[in-house]
């Protein structure tokens, strides 16, 4: 089975599922273009290299560049949809879904609902977040609880270049809204992934790790980093188990119950500040619902309730990191 990178994985997808239905539509900031690079278009395949080669085979009917407005980017593709498009729109960065968070929130998340079942909204919003990269605080975030909370629509977060795709192409071919959320960090990181098609299902969490004395529930690129901290913890016969849910709506409430009635012990790590985080949620969802199996309180590793630092020192500390994960599980199995 060939390697291939999360990003090449990415744009595979895109590749195989408009090439299957003729309804599939790229839609974004220079999707279509070349990051500013003379010659053809769609050799750079936009800023992140994701749409790479779209243009070429498909064509400016199917592969749209649009003017830097988010809420053009994301009305639009919510309006396609109701015609029976199934449009991918793309917003470089997370960070700036503010501009036209109220064609997600309280419209594309409620069409459904609003017209009694009879309009459906098969778009995907696809966008770059997270940390790592000296940013800054306005290109640094992972917005996902903000999706998270919102009835309606869906939230991908893969960790890995597998999960990428299949989680992907499952998402292109859902019915609802769809929020599919890439760490940027994951880009260039290679796993195998095989050449056909398949699909990943929403709502099913991926055991990566097996263990026994501690659960460790990630998302996206602190999935990567609890594998680390759980290989620190093995060296002293600390046994971790490492959860990735990979969808945070729906939410695998199931796999991480049964991680922690086994385990007893829980630490959530979340790449989002802690007050109302996925770290949060899912540490109430299992006090609330496996209490009994708990041998210590539940521990979380989050980032600090401030905006994300410039400064590369002080980045590696504001980010979960495997020093951190390490330490906290350390306290949550030493607990008597």
């Amino acid at each position: 089975m060939p390697k291939k990178t999360f990003k090449q994985a990415i744009n595979e997808a895109l590749h195989q599922e408009m090439r299957r239905d003729p309804h599939v539509i790229v839609i974004g900031e220079d999707v279509a273009g070349g990051n500013g690079a003379p010659g053809e278009k769609g050799l750079v395949g936009g800023v992140f290299g994701t749409t790479k080669g779209l243009y070429a085979e498909f064509g400016p009917e199917r592969v749209i560049d649009t003017p830097i407005s988010e809420s053009a980017i994301v009305g639009a593709a919510s309006g396609a949809a109701l015609t029976g498009l199934r449009p991918v729109a793309e917003l470089m960065f997370v960070d700036f879904i503010g501009v036209c968070y109220d064609q997600v929130y309280n419209q594309a998340a409620k069409f459904r609902y609003m017209f009694g079942g009879k309009a459906q909204t098969a778009m995907v919003l696809r966008a770059s977040m997270g940390g790592g990269q000296r940013a800054g605080a306005q290109h640094s975030q992972t917005l996902h609880p903000l999706f998270t909370m919102v009835p309606g629509i869906k939230v991908v977060i893969p960790s890995n270049a597998y999960d990428a795709k299949g989680l992907l192409i499952e998402a292109i071919r859902d019915n609802d809204p769809v929020i599919f959320l890439e760490n940027r960090i994951l880009y260039e990181t290679a796993m195998e992934v095989p050449d056909a098609a398949y699909r990943i299902p929403f709502g099913e969490a991926n055991v990566v790790r097996e263990g026994k004395d501690l659960t460790l529930v990630a998302f996206g690129a602190s999935v990567q980093r609890c594998l680390k901290a759980a290989e620190a913890l093995a060296r002293d016969g600390i046994s971790a188990e490492v959860v990735d849910p990979r969808t945070t709506s729906p939410l695998d409430e199931d796999t991480i119950l049964e991680s922690v009635h086994k385990t007893g012990r829980l630490v959530v790590v979340d790449e989002s500040p802690p007050r109302c985080s996925l770290a949060s949620d899912i540490a109430a969802i299992v006090a609330q619902k496996g209490f009994r199996s708990l041998k210590a309180p539940i521990g979380m590793v989050t980032c600090p309730h401030t905006p994300s630092p410039f400064a590369p020192v002080l980045e590696d500390e504001y980010l979960p990191n495997p020093a951190r994960i390490e330490k906290t599980a350390r306290e949550v199995v030493s607990y008597r």
